[in-house]
């Protein structure tokens, strides 16, 4: 499976509906495996960037999907000194 880099909430959205069609699963049978209504995974769908992290790493295993975290190599973090703050 190829790897997808994810850098802002807004992308999240057409990565999960592409996940759960790849996966061959209607939102009805997401929504069952998840707990939740066609209805409220549907809008879980379109606003993935307001799912929390333990919602959101329970579906990524529903639809057989691996996150995997990791720094960008040094090459494209070269504007930013050593000394800077992480963003959060």
């Amino acid at each position: 499976m190829p790897q997808f880099i994810v850098r802002t909430p807004d992308q999240l959205s057409s990565l999960l509906q592409a996940f759960r069609k790849e996966a061959g699963l209607t939102q009805e049978e997401v929504a069952l495996r998840l707990g939740v209504s066609q209805q409220t995974y549907s809008a879980m769908e379109r606003n993935a960037d307001k799912v929390g992290a333990a919602r959101l790493l329970r579906l990524f295993n529903i639809l057989g999907v691996e996150v995997a975290l990791g720094k960008p190599p040094l090459a494209s973090t070269a504007s930013s000194s050593s000394t800077d703050k992480p963003a959060w």
